[in-house]
Parts: C-alpha cells; sequence; structure tokens
C-alpha cells in the first residue's frame, strides 16, 4: 500500500472523522465516545498535545494526552478521575506528567508503525515540555478469554515474560513502557479488558528539575489578602506606589498570591465627578490598561501571583467589571464579572461576561469570582467539579448588609465545594465619587468545615473597617484527603441521578 501521510496536531474539524475511526477501532469493546464539547475543550486547553494522522484528508490515527500534575493522584486512579468524568478538562499547565488518555489506529491502517510514530511525536513533546514521564493505562484486550482462568495479575505476568500475547500491551512494552501496576475498575465499561489497564511509564531520561518558585508546583501555599483603603488622591502615581507596598509586603513573607478589592482604584473618578455616573466609570476605564501593565511587571519583578482585584474595561462600546491573574511568569488572564448588580447597570450601564475560566498557576487550581457572583451558588459548583482549589472573591460593599451577604455566601460556597474561598473589600470613603462612596468589609480565607480545618472554618479574617493586610497558610493536601475521607462528603455524596448543575458554554 502506497501512502502520503502527514503527521499533524488535531483541529475541530476533524471530530467527525475522528469519531468514525474511533469507532471502527473500538467496535466491540463497550466504551463510549466523547462529547464534541469535551474534545473543543481539549484542544483549547492543549492543542499541541493532540496529535494525528492524516491520510487524504482522513483521520486514520489519533494520540490525545493531558498534562498532569501526577502528585495530585494516586497509583490506584481511574480513568474518570484523570479525565474529570471524560469531561477532558483536568490539563494543567504547571503538572509533570504527560498523560496518554487515548491512543488508536484505524483497522485498515495496522501495520504499518503509525502507532509508533505517534509514540514518537508524544516523546518528543514530552522532552519540549521538560516533565518527567510520559504515562497511562493500557488497555489488555486480548484478556476476556482468560478471565475465569487466571488473574489480571498473572496475564500481565505472562504477557511480559512473552508466554501470552495481547497484542495492545505487547505494542506498549515494545515500545519502551514499563508495567508499574495493574488499575483494577480503570475503565469498567471496556468489557475486553474486564475493566482493568496496566499502568505503563516511559522516563523522560532528559528531564531537569525546576527549582525555581516559578516552575514547581506546590501543595503549601500562603496567600496575602489586601483590604483597601480608598482615599483622595492626586494622580495614578499614589495608587501604584500603595500597589507595590503592599506587593513588596507580601513578598517579604514569601506568598504565592496577592488579592485586590473590587474596584480599589475608584478614588481616580473624582476628577470626573463633573460628568455622570456612566462617563465617569468610562474614563476610569481608561487607565485600565495601564493597571494592568503595572501589576504583571509587580507580579514578575516580586515572584507573587496577582488577582488584580477588579477594573472596568470597555471592549466594543460595552462596559464589563474584568479582573486579572499577572502570574508570576509573566502570562496574563481575565475573569469577567457574570452577575452584575442592579446598581452596576442602572448606574453604569455595565453588561456581564459569559465564561468561567479556571487558571491552572505553580500553586494550585484556582478561579475569580467577582463579588456578586460569589451569590449564586452553582457557579461554584461548576468550578469545583473542575478541581479548582481557591476561589478568589474581590467585593465592594457599601454596607454591612451586602457585606454579610458575601461573606455569608463565601463560607457556604467552601464548604458546599470543599475547596478554600479568600475575599478582599475596600473600606473608608470617597468623596465626590457618586455610587462608590461609603465601602464596608472584613477580607477574610475561609476553609471547608471539619477536623482538619479550623473549627469555625475561617483561617484568617481582618479587623473591619480599617486598612490592614493578612497573611493565610493554606495546605492544599487537605482539600484531596477531604474528598475521600471527610466526615461529611459534599460533593461525592450529591445525588446526581436525581439533579445536575450544566453550563452552557460555547467555545
Amino acid at each position: 500500500m502506497s501512502l502520503k501521510i502527514t503527521l499533524r496536531n488535531l483541529t475541530v474539524a476533524d471530530f467527525t472523522a475522528l469519531k468514525e475511526s474511533w469507532k471502527e477501532s473500538y467496535r466491540s469493546s463497550g466504551t463510549t465516545f466523547w462529547t464534541e464539547k469535551a474534545i473543543r475543550r481539549l484542544l483549547r486547553d492543549f492543542p499541541e498535545g493532540q496529535l494525528c494522522i492524516d491520510y487524504e484528508g482522513k483521520t486514520i490515527a489519533v494520540a490525545l494526552s493531558l498534562i498532569v500534575n501526577y502528585s495530585e493522584f494516586s497509583d490506584d486512579h481511574t480513568y474518570r478521575q484523570i479525565t474529570n468524568n471524560e469531561r477532558l478538562d483536568s490539563h494543567n499547565d504547571y503538572g509533570d506528567v504527560l498523560y496518554g488518555i487515548e491512543v488508536f489506529v484505524h483497522p485498515n491502517y495496522r501495520n504499518l508503525r503509525l502507532g509508533h510514530r505517534l509514540y514518537e511525536a508524544r516523546r518528543k513533546l514530552c522532552k519540549q515540555n521538560n516533565l518527567k514521564s510520559i504515562m497511562f493505562g493500557g488497555r489488555i484486550p486480548n484478556y476476556e478469554p482468560y478471565a475465569s482462568q487466571m488473574s489480571v495479575f498473572d496475564y500481565v505476568d505472562k504477557v511480559n515474560n512473552k508466554e501470552l500475547k495481547d497484542t495492545v500491551l505487547n505494542f506498549q512494552l515494545s515500545n519502551g513502557f514499563i508495567p508499574v501496576k495493574v488499575l483494577k475498575n480503570y475503565l469498567p465499561e471496556d468489557r475486553q479488558s474486564a475493566g482493568t489497564a496496566v499502568l505503563l511509564k516511559w522516563e523522560n531520561q532528559d528531564y531537569e528539575s525546576q527549582d525555581s518558585n516559578l516552575f514547581t508546583i506546590k501543595s503549601k501555599i500562603r496567600l496575602g489578602i489586601v483590604q483597601w483603603q480608598v482615599r483622595p488622591i492626586n494622580d495614578i502615581q499614589e495608587i501604584f506606589d500603595q500597589i507595590e507596598f503592599f506587593t513588596d509586603a507580601v513578598a517579604s513573607y514569601k506568598s504565592d498570591f496577592l488579592l485586590f478589592p473590587e474596584f480599589f482604584n475608584t478614588p481616580l473618578m473624582a476628577k470626573y465627578n463633573h460628568l455622570n455616573d456612566a462617563e465617569a466609570i468610562r474614563k476610569l476605564a481608561t487607565y485600565t490598561p495601564r493597571f494592568k501593565e503595572k501589576m504583571s511587571e509587580l507580579a514578575i519583578s516580586y515572584n507573587v501571583n496577582i488577582i488584580t482585584g477588579t477594573l472596568p474595561l470597555v471592549e466594543r462600546g460595552k462596559l464589563y467589571n474584568v479582573s486579572y491573574l499577572c502570574r508570576r511568569d509573566g502570562r496574563v488572564a481575565s475573569y469577567r464579572k457574570i452577575h452584575i448588580t442592579p446598581s452596576e447597570k442602572s448606574a453604569w450601564g455595565m453588561v456581564g461576561g459569559n465564561s468561567i475560566p479556571v487558571f491552572d498557576t505553580d500553586a494550585g487550581r484556582i478561579a475569580i469570582q467577582i463579588c456578586y457572583d460569589i451569590e449564586f451558588p452553582e457557579l461554584s459548583r461548576i468550578l469545583a467539579e473542575q478541581g479548582v482549589q481557591i476561589i478568589f472573591v474581590p467585593f465592594q460593599t457599601d454596607t454591612k448588609n451586602g457585606y454579610l451577604r458575601v461573606r455569608n455566601c463565601s463560607q457556604a460556597r467552601a464548604i458546599e465545594n470543599e475547596c478554600y474561598v479568600a475575599i478582599a473589600g475596600c473600606v473608608g470613603n470617597i468623596p465626590k465619587v457618586a455610587n462608590m462612596d461609603i465601602n464596608y468589609a472584613s477580607s477574610a480565607v475561609f476553609s471547608p468545615s471539619d477536623f482538619a480545618f479550623p473549627t469555625d472554618a475561617i483561617i484568617a479574617e481582618a479587623t473591619p473597617n480599617t486598612e490592614s493586610m493578612i497573611i493565610a497558610d493554606l495546605d492544599l493536601t487537605l482539600l484531596k484527603d477531604l474528598h475521600n475521607n471527610g466526615s461529611v462528603k459534599n460533593l461525592l455524596d450529591r445525588r446526581q441521578d436525581v439533579y445536575r448543575i450544566q453550563w452552557k458554554e460555547k467555545f
């Protein structure tokens, strides 16, 4: 057979061909194919990890991968745990292992060493990303006839010793992968493998350990929370100086994150007091690019991930309330407030965003929810399903009533979703700034409520209505233990056979 084939990255346009080739490859396995939404997410989060071989426009071989922080799992994991219930949203930019979630070759094109070519590309990808190893749960589709005669351990041992032949496992072994252990109940619907897989590993001999905080994933992390005093100012430099003061202070405690409040820069609106509210907030939005650039520079120079509080942003004529994540490696991401308060709508004409991103960092998987957002439990539950460990909540409230709504809902979200929640607000008064003139806050960090955490589920809190900074240490390993061994298991015990929450996300 003469073939002109191309090894390339998979695209969304390949979905139909991908699905057809998969069906031919797994016709009798009992497994099910992923949704197009899941594949789109995979291509969005880690496009370079999705490989295929193309023949005349047809996808005839595929290798799909994630980068994972393997310490978050154990050697007894399942396929659903690795893929987050097959949503394929568990990729972690800061992970240390390239995890293979799929390899197959269309039956009409086997015996052409296409699988070997895909594995070579995977090894190259592993080295390019300086990852420790490639790992995956390998199927053993020839085991079914032997299941009543021998244990899966004996079967794997005999295949490894070449006493029996298993086409898939033999292929993995011939490509340099070493069996680590047997994974029972890895993929229960895989009838040919009796639901079992073999954990296989290839070590990257070129791996170089990274000692820098920029690249090492941490399990014990430190937060710095700023309770910001609003005051009359003369120019933007005064705010920049105050931002750098807090950044320097937090960095001196070797903090991993620094959180500022919602709309902490509104004193700049005083000079536009002669304008109506909608015009004044849009004038404030002209400063946002400078704040974004300045805080990104500080994140790098002080080696701390900064959540910028919130800033107004005008895009295509629409006004948004946006928070930036300025990572200490220089990358910047953003989140737009989804739920806009009645006063934000009526006074400013602000509109809400329509996506709720999850951010992988060198100190855990995080998300941002802005003030009013935290009062809607559906959002936090969706985040929890994606493995979020910390939710950062910049807020601005004028009265104690409003503050307690944010506080009490934040505490509830931490308990319901078995995660940490950090809130940061402004205090003080600003003469001549309409709609933002008074502020009430007591910033805090909340935990789940179980034996491993403080009895009141409060890690730290600031004195109300006083400019201050709080430092809080969090242990992310406690969350994993809580998920599996807590006195109650809020996430595991959900009756998903009765109800569910679905995000109507468009990619």
